[in-house]
């Protein structure tokens, strides 16, 4: 049987010597390779010609398909930490990109609006950024481009069980672990 269709346990088990994982069969290797990848070559294009990083960038997508979106929403949504979102805003804010407001609903609540401005660059940017997709997903055929997009939102909408196997991963095998003094990483003031 490929290492690819054996579960993580058996490549574990099937693996000589010490454990390690198989680059080669690691989907999320893969996945942040390509992520990683792909975000560093469009910063450094859209960097280049409009002064703006992938951050923006993604914030301007966003702000594009919403009226106003709040910094909770770009998180929830994109991914991105909170505190970035926040960053990033202000910088969006200096550049005259979006207007930041309060919510009419919740008075608490900040929001962002994309301007005039904004939505030029994200215009500018959208022609880059589809021909990057485009000569990315070239070598698939439309019925695999397709397949991808499912299988990618599949994955997507996943996540929060990855979370749930993930903690109960930890507490039924690292922290017994842990408890008989296995050193710990978090918060030990090394790293």
């Amino acid at each position: 049987m490929e290492a690819s269709n054996l579960d993580a346990s058996q490549r574990c088990e099937a693996a000589p010597g010490p454990a390690q994982v198989d680059l080669d069969a690691y989907v999320p290797a893969y996945l942040t390779w390509i992520a990683n990848k792909l975000s560093r070559g469009a910063s450094q294009h859209y960097l280049a010609f409009s002064g703006v990083g992938i951050e923006i960038w993604r914030c301007l997508v966003l702000l594009a398909t919403q009226d106003r979106v709040s910094a909770q929403q770009v998180s929830r949504v994109i991914g991105m930490d909170k505190a970035a979102v926040s960053r990033c805003f202000k910088e969006m804010q200096s550049r005259g990109l979006i207007t930041l407001g309060l919510d009419a609903s919740d008075g608490r609540l900040r929001v962002a609006t994309l301007t005039p401005k904004g939505r030029a660059l994200h215009d500018l940017l959208l022609g880059v950024a589809l021909e990057r997709e485009r000569a990315f997903l070239s070598v698939l055929s439309r019925p695999e481009q397709q397949a991808l997009l499912a299988l990618l939102r599949r994955l997507h909408d996943n996540l929060s069980e990855v979370e749930v196997a993930t903690q109960r991963y930890v507490e039924q095998h690292v922290a017994p672990a842990a408890a008989d003094e296995v050193p710990t990483f978090a918060g030990d003031g090394h790293g």
